[in-house]
């Protein structure tokens, strides 16, 4: 990904203006000490001339400067605020199984230390498109003055250049390797505030866990910055003492080798020492251009999915669940980890399933035997690797995996219970429904509601659950998935869950699916599928 590229996708007008501004900018720069030279070897004859010109000239440094710098902020909003949504886009557009592999911890990474690393770039580029113009007028009135003594120097700069290189090589891969301890360091503090109870009731595991993980990482982190800094910082150090070795060449081998005006060399030496704090400039800023390439790298290396176009985005039939439905069947699906630690890769399946409408489906099976996984290929969020899945005559593909999702109210182990309720529809019962559905999970005592708008949601897991359960009541779809739903109920409302709420969504027709380990209840059940090491046993 190119930082200019990316820049001009986002906002050409800005861009285009801002270049444009900088470029009269570092060209009115160099036009000031171009008139300064002149005026002091009094090139001009008439003051009041020179005197305009130094005017004119000072404006526009001033405007144009302004002018860059307005349209540059505008950018670096803009591009900041099209990034995290394309971020965003591209993780809701990316199978599930993927994100999983990449892990919150670096995404989070990128979400903020990357996007944050682009948009400081950003705001340092007017400054830098100013000294680059300023460096190439000046570099342009030197030829002016003498070609001869400009390849000289073009030679000497290039010499340089080529040291430069090597050594900004070498910090990028200490900023790249920093980056990566970032993204363990994200992982760690992750794991302080989800772990923080069981870290406070062990100090053992807590003082391990902060001297061996955390602290070890950070300091890490901050090594590999400071010896990235430390390498440009001593590329300034080296471009100061080659400007003044060039300087000194300028003024006391170059008269003694070729045959050349004083005067040339006086403005030569003008020019060289007016443009010594652009130079600073850019090489200063080197560290923070690295940083932004590795993190528009590490964006690249995600390998999200570019997101659906607007117009499937908004389709209304994307939306809509299927009203009457025959089947539903799976032929030969597998499903594999890739997991590049382990020789073997655990698969799923071959799977050979065909559910009904009005059906009560027990899904079991112990620990690690594939159920969780089973759901997530049911559901529509992993891709099988092999095999087919048909929803009455259509084939599920990347063409209607998007529509085949929204026929399932799933609600998961690790399941996300969301504030407000956004995704359901505002019509005028939903109060009255979300009413009902309160008393009917017995937590009208808890919350209340108001235009769809719960008054509480700080409530243990078990009574969460019952409001994603309510959720999912509103949603009204075909098939409905509940993976291990109860296991955090109560013995009393588990048996309502069981004798009165699943028979309740079989009478309406619904395809209920339940992943459970509550034996006691299988006889419910029309049938039982159980998992075995990622196999149906029979």
């Amino acid at each position: 990904m190119n930082l200019i590229k990316l820049l001009l996708s986002y906002s050409p007008k800005n861009f285009a203006l801002a270049v444009l501004s900088g470029i009269l900018s570092g060209a009115s720069a160099t036009g000031l000490i171009i008139l300064i030279n002149n005026a002091l070897s009094q090139s001009y004859s008439s003051t009041t001339t020179l005197a305009w010109l130094f005017v004119s000239l000072c404006l526009l440094r001033v405007i144009t400067n302004f002018a860059s710098r307005f349209f540059f902020i505008s950018l670096l909003e803009d591009s900041t605020f099209h990034l995290q949504m394309d971020l965003v886009r591209k993780i809701l557009a990316s199978p599930l199984r993927q994100l999983e592999e990449i892990g919150v911890p670096r995404l989070l990474a990128t979400f903020t230390e990357d996007i944050e690393k682009i948009a400081d770039t950003t705001s340092i580029l007017p400054i830098v498109l100013i000294d680059i113009a300023i460096l190439f007028g000046c570099g342009i009135y030197v030829i002016w003055l003498s070609p001869t003594v400009f390849l000289i120097g073009l030679c000497l700069f290039i010499l340089g250049l080529c040291s430069y290189y090597l050594l900004k090589k070498k910090a990028e891969s200490c900023f790249q390797l920093a980056r990566e301890q970032k993204d363990k360091l994200i992982r760690h503090f992750h794991t302080i505030i989800k772990g923080n109870k069981e870290l406070k009731l062990n100090y053992q595991r807590c003082k391990l866990f902060l001297k061996q993980y955390f602290e070890t990482t950070a300091v890490s982190y901050k090594d590999y910055n400071i010896r990235g800094e430390n390498i440009f910082a001593g590329m300034i150090s080296w471009g100061q003492i080659l400007f003044f070795i060039v300087i000194g060449i300028f003024l006391f081998a170059l008269p003694r080798l070729i045959s050349i005006n004083s005067a040339i060399i006086s403005h030569y030496t003008l020019v060289f020492i007016y443009v010594m704090a652009p130079l600073e400039h850019v090489i200063g800023y080197l560290p923070r251009l690295s940083k932004t390439i590795v993190s528009l790298k590490n964006i690249d290396d995600l390998e999200l999915s570019e997101p659906v176009n607007s117009q499937q985005e908004h389709s209304p039939n994307l939306l809509e669940s299927v009203v009457s439905w025959q089947c539903l069947k799976f032929i030969g699906v597998t499903h594999e980890y890739d997991r590049k630690l382990e020789e073997k890769k655990p698969i799923i399946g071959p799977i050979d399933l065909t559910f009904y409408p009005g059906e009560l489906v027990f899904i079991i099976g112990g620990n690690g035997s594939g159920k969780s996984t089973l759901a997530k290929l049911i559901t529509g969020l992993y891709t099988p690797k092999s095999g087919e899945i048909y929803l009455d005559n259509n084939l599920i593909d990347s063409q209607n995996r998007e529509w085949y999702c929204q026929q399932f109210s799933a609600i998961f182990s690790d399941f996300h219970l969301f504030y407000p309720l956004s995704s359901i529809e505002k019509k005028c019962d939903l109060d009255n429904k979300i009413n009902f559905y309160l008393e009917k999970l017995q937590l009208d005592d808890k919350v209340k509601v108001k235009n769809g708008v719960l008054s509480n949601m700080d409530l243990s897991t078990g009574q969460r659950k019952r409001l994603a359960l309510l959720v999912a009541y509103l949603e009204d779809r075909p098939i409905y998935l509940f993976d291990e739903w109860a296991s955090e109920q109560d013995y009393k409302f588990k048996k309502i869950f069981y004798t009165e709420l699943l028979p309740e969504l079989k009478r309406r027709g619904k395809t209920i699916l339940v992943i459970s380990h509550d034996d006691q209840y299988f006889a419910l059940a029309d049938r039982i599928i159980k998992l075995e090491k990622g196999k149906v046993i029979n």
